[in-house]
């Protein structure tokens, strides 16, 4: 299949850079877990870094693919850009990510937050696996709140933003600024809080933090999984717009109200179908774990734990 009839397939689009320090953002959406898998490139000198792409996992059959991948892939060739950074916002719970495949056909180095320490010694506990985990070995990179690093010739600065995990990350690079499971799309609100290690009061205070950047800056979400009223997948607003019209925190919305609304709204959410396993391949980097005596590889799996 070519490049130009597998893009067919998806859906992609193109937030174009505004000006001087605003670099240029493909989405690019999986639409199996409602993700959005994001390119930031410097128009400049064509650097790019690949945001939160998918390792496709099928929860009934534990196959892998890459599908999502190469798509991207395939729009960072179609665009001439250079992949400099392959990034994480956090170890997701819905979707396996592509880090480590994506460092090993790209060569560039990977990250994640520092936090994912603390996660991966949360989820040993669960998982009874006290040998299991280690991000400092599987990541290049454990970014710490206001750290700063080079796009070719932009700025991207991380911000610490916990509440969906205790340790999710935003990277904001010029007027643009990756929220991942923090903010939805103003019609449908904010992301849930209720995994183990997540907060709706740290969510609270996270949504706060973002809302006061520059009220032009773009925000690209995580996900989205459509509302009443529209037809198909957004994933870009401006701060101005999550004011003004964001159904959990715009307006005047009151701390202890959302805390509330969100709570009640998490205890009548099932887990993702793929958490329980999705999680052991991404506290690996997105690595599967080491194959036994057989060549397969095996995952773990709590009963009644949750």
């Amino acid at each position: 299949m070519s490049n130009a009839s597998k893009l067919d397939q998806a859906i992609v689009r193109h937030s174009p850079s505004t000006g001087a320090q605003s670099p240029d953002v493909w989405g690019i959406y999986e639409p199996d877990t409602g993700s959005i898998q994001y390119i930031c490139a410097d128009p400049a000198t064509g650097k790019a870094a690949l945001i939160d792409v998918v390792l496709n996992f099928d929860p009934a059959s534990f196959a892998t693919g890459t599908r999502s991948m190469e798509q991207v892939l395939d729009v960072v060739k179609q665009h001439g850009l250079s992949v400099e950074w392959v990034l994480d916002t956090h170890p997701h719970a819905d979707h396996a990510m592509a880090s480590a495949r994506l460092k090993d056909r790209t060569g560039a180095p990977n990250a994640i937050g520092e936090k994912v320490t603390e996660i991966a010694g949360l989820w040993r506990g669960i998982y009874n696996t006290p040998d299991a985990f280690d991000p400092a070995r599987d990541f290049d990179h454990l970014f710490a709140d206001g750290d700063v690093f080079k796009l070719g010739d932009l700025d991207m600065r991380v911000m610490l933003s916990p509440g969906h995990t205790l340790g999710s990350i935003t990277y904001i690079c010029g007027d643009a600024a990756f929220v991942h499971d923090t903010f939805m799309q103003p019609d449908s609100g904010t992301a849930r809080a209720d995994f183990p290690g997540g907060s709706a009061e740290d969510l609270w205070n996270s949504l706060q933090a973002i809302l006061e950047l520059p009220g032009e800056t773009r925000l690209f979400v995580g996900h989205d999984y459509g509302a009443d009223g529209r037809d198909r997948p957004e994933w870009e607003s401006t701060v101005s717009d999550q004011k003004a019209h964001n159904i959990h925190v715009g307006g005047d919305a009151d701390r202890a109200a959302f805390i509330a609304t969100r709570e009640q709204r998490d205890a009548t959410l099932a887990l993702p179908d793929r958490m329980l396993a999705v999680l052991q391949i991404n506290l690996r980097g997105g690595r599967l774990p080491k194959a036994e005596s057989d060549g397969a590889h095996y995952l773990k799996l709590p009963v009644d734990k949750f």
